[in-house]
């Protein structure tokens, strides 16, 4: 009996662990902007209604954002021009990596 609750205690113990470290895995959307001395407002990802906004570091940005389908869009200041990219699939406990996106002007 005590081995058979030891072992219960030892399998809840780790569901719970496993569950732990899964709700911790991050899921969002991250990429750098280029060139660097462009100054960017902000990034926004758009789904629907749902939007969240984040002020670039050094030309670089990260979106906490929920599984789904983003319209990703970077508020530029002139000379430049804002950027769109549409249909940003984001999977969950994923970060989808955009990569350099170029400025124009």
């Amino acid at each position: 009996m005590k081995k058979t609750f030891v072992t219960l205690i030892a399998v809840c113990a780790t569901v719970i662990s496993l569950h732990a470290f899964r709700s911790n895995q991050t899921t969002g959307i991250k990429g750098s902007i280029l060139p660097a001395e462009a100054t960017v407002s902000y990034v926004w990802a758009i789904n629907g209604t749902d939007s969240i906004k984040v002020q670039p570091v050094k030309g670089s940005f990260a979106l906490a954002v929920k599984a789904g389908t983003y319209k990703v869009v970077i508020d530029a200041t002139d000379p430049y021009k804002d950027a769109v990219i549409e249909k940003v699939e984001v999977k969950e406990g994923q970060v989808t990596d955009l990569g350099e996106i170029k400025l124009m002007q």
